[in-house]
């Protein structure tokens, strides 16, 4: 008899050890999609047209590929989208004025 009560306990407890692992796996995957869409919120996306100019910048991320075509040669080949920047043309720059300022006198 002790042996069918000892065996109905184990029972129990392996089934609320795997009910306890299943709440583990369940947290995990709900902090990780929290955590995916909080990362996904902050990303900038960046929308680019065809003919449009751009500034490329090293990096060495290999997120999303972009295929791009150089004006001087004409040879088209692809890149990692988020080295892109746009490109403005007739960019002026504004003269900054320079303030000092002064410890004000007592």
């Amino acid at each position: 008899m002790e042996m069918e009560i000892a065996g109905r306990a184990r029972k129990l407890d392996i089934q609320e050890l795997e009910e306890i692992r299943n709440d583990a796996y369940e947290n995990a995957r709900v902090y990780k999609e929290k955590t995916k869409a909080f990362h996904d919120k902050i990303i900038i996306r960046n929308q680019f047209s065809i003919k449009q100019k751009v500034l490329l910048y090293d990096s060495t991320l290999k997120i999303l590929a972009v295929e791009i075509q150089s004006e001087e040669t004409r040879k088209c080949f692809k890149v990692n989208g988020q080295r892109l920047k746009p490109f403005y043309e007739n960019f002026q720059m504004h003269i900054i004025e320079k303030i000092v300022l002064e410890e004000p006198k007592i």
